[in-house]
């Protein structure tokens, strides 16, 4: 007689204690706290500047009567010029020092180059390009360009050089991830054919990499856009330069015209960049947080007839030597008899003398500061970023998108093109106005500290979230959306359940990307006052204590560290 009973195993419930629940409990701790040392919740906390409010309402009203006069608007248009000619060459230069050295960085470079008998000096060797490169990473382009001021004077070179060396490790970096996460089959291929590694890599690897890499660079070249409005408040011209000009002498109408040029020109530059991707097939300005061999590219390059394609491709090369006539760039400066003099200057300051008991605990606490300031600035620009992408993405509400099926009356259609429009120019004027400008005008109606610092990098880097996140939600899988919008459900259940499940790990890893990037500008609030290492590095630059600079950088380089060690712990959580 057979036994037909069967054992039913019923599976476990899982744990709650698990990596994601450890670790947003972990983020929520530290929100909690960076928010109440920004003053949000602490009891007799003075936040409010009422005596500033009268100046912040003619500061507005102006906003409707800008400086229109020929000889200012004439001035602002060259301006703009000098910004864009900062943003082509510091772009080129990032990205030709960011092949090599993604190349140099990546680990598949390493691995082929030297044997496996040999592991012991490849990791070495990798792990030490890495962390050479990290270092000009960590520190912001605005105090590269104050340490250049001091070596090159006000020399165009020090605006291009101030975005190039930081630039071009960041994207160092990203360029050996998207190296290292492209399918190595065709590569090791050509090496097993014979072919040499720069050949194989050149002919195996880079072809398959060459859709993100592209993509990367458009993106690199709007950062880079606003990195060159930033630089003009040490003095490098362009159209920064004439917005802290105006606002320092309280001309708001001119201020005012400053924003509307830097606007409609990161506006241009964000349109040509979007309708050069598409033709291209590309899909995102940015695309992390993918699982490797999973990247969303598109391989379909469009034809060469494309005349918008050809044009755009003839001015970009075009570009470079025009914006090199248009700075009146004189490379020689680089090793003029001046310049190794007062570089020489700069190096024999020497290594400073530890700080003392009471400097470390200074240095701590303001360190503490400015990773409070980066973390309530992420959380107000991810949580405003994620709100407003859903009214940005243009197959959501418009007819015929996913919240708006065909069919649907479309008597208020109108309505949803103009919500479109609208939430986009809120994204754009967010972003195009640099964070110490934003840093500038709160200080009018708030007291000098964490607050007004975290405020306006939320103020920034929630357009730059907005729009990236606007683009998951306009490239996300519509097949569980749209089943669920045929079952009847509500738009709001779709968010819920069909849109948010999808794309909120993606929003979270951009958010920890931009927190790193959030990090470095708060040198640049801390620079007009908002608070933290930035604040005290503007006392010793003033004051020329170069030795007490030497140190605040080395804690800032050290926090920026942490910080990246840490957004990549969590990003590797996210990605399980």
């Amino acid at each position: 007689m057979v036994d037909t009973q069967q054992t039913i195993t019923i599976p476990r419930r899982p744990s709650l204690w698990n990596p994601k629940t450890v670790s947003a409990l972990g983020i929520l701790i530290a929100l909690a706290l960076a928010a109440y040392e920004a003053g949000l919740g602490r009891p007799g906390a003075e936040l409010i500047n009422w005596g500033g409010w009268p100046q912040l309402r003619e500061f507005l009203a102006a906003s409707l009567r800008p400086d229109l006069s020929p000889e200012f608007v004439a001035l602002m248009g060259r301006a703009a010029l000098v910004t864009l000619a900062y943003a082509v060459l510091g772009t080129a230069l990032s990205i030709g020092l960011g092949l090599v050295g993604g190349l140099l960085s990546s680990a598949v470079w390493w691995q082929t180059l030297l044997p496996p008998a040999k592991g012991g000096l490849r990791q070495s060797l990798w792990l030490g390009t890495r962390g050479l490169l990290a270092f000009p990473r960590a520190i912001h382009e605005l105090i590269w360009g104050l340490v250049l001021l001091q070596v090159l004077g006000l020399n165009p070179m020090v605006g291009v050089l101030a975005i190039a060396i930081p630039f071009g490790a960041i994207v160092a970096k990203v360029f050996s991830e998207i190296l290292d996460e492209t399918p190595p089959e065709p590569f090791h291929a050509l090496l097993n054919a014979g072919a040499p590694p720069l050949i194989a890599l050149i002919y195996g690897l880079l072809p398959q990499a060459l859709p993100n890499l592209l993509s990367y660079t458009f993106y690199r070249f709007e950062c880079s856009l606003r990195a060159s409005a930033v630089l003009g408040i040490i003095g490098a011209g362009g159209l920064g330069y004439e917005i802290f000009l105006s606002l320092q002498s309280l001309r708001y109408e001119q201020l005012w015209t400053g924003f509307y040029a830097l606007i409609i020109l990161n506006g241009a530059v964000d349109a040509w960049s979007a309708l050069v991707r598409r033709r291209m097939g590309f899909t995102s300005r940015l695309d992390i947080n993918r699982k490797p061999g999973n990247r969303a590219q598109s391989t379909a390059i469009p034809p060469r007839q494309d005349v918008f394609l050809r044009l755009s491709w003839i001015g970009a090369v075009l570009s470079v030597p025009l914006s090199w006539w248009w700075l009146r760039l004189d490379i020689a400066v680089l090793w003029s008899a001046r310049t190794q003099r007062l570089l020489g200057e700069l190096l024999s300051t020497g290594w400073p003398p530890l700080p003392t008991g009471p400097e470390i605990a200074n240095l701590v606490q303001l360190a503490w500061l400015t990773a409070a300031m980066s973390m309530v600035a992420i959380a107000l620009a991810s949580l405003g970023g994620i709100l407003f992408s859903l009214p940005a993405a243009q197959n959501f509400w418009l007819p015929g998108g996913l919240l708006h099926p065909v069919g649907q009356r479309d008597r208020t259609a109108w309505m949803a093109f103009v919500v479109l429009g609208l939430s986009r120019l809120v994204l754009l004027v967010s972003r195009a106005i640099p964070a110490p400008i934003w840093a500038l005008v709160l200080l009018y109606m708030l007291f000098p500290g964490v607050l007004p610092g975290a405020l306006a990098l939320a103020l920034h880097n929630f357009g730059i979230l907005g729009r990236l996140m606007a683009e998951v939600n306009e490239n996300l899988d519509d097949r569980p959306v749209r089943a669920l919008t045929s079952l009847g459900a509500s738009p709001s259940a779709v968010v819920a359940y069909g849109i948010l499940p999808q794309n909120l790990g993606r929003f979270l890893a951009y958010s920890l990307y931009r927190w790193e990037v959030c990090l470095r500008e708060t040198v640049i609030v801390g620079l007009v006052g908002a608070g933290g290492l930035g604040r005290l590095l503007t006392e010793q630059i003033s004051s020329f204590d170069y030795r007490g600079v030497m140190v605040t950088l080395a804690v800032f380089v050290a926090l920026t560290f942490g910080v990246d060690a840490v957004s990549q712990r969590l990003r590797g959580v996210l990605r399980e």
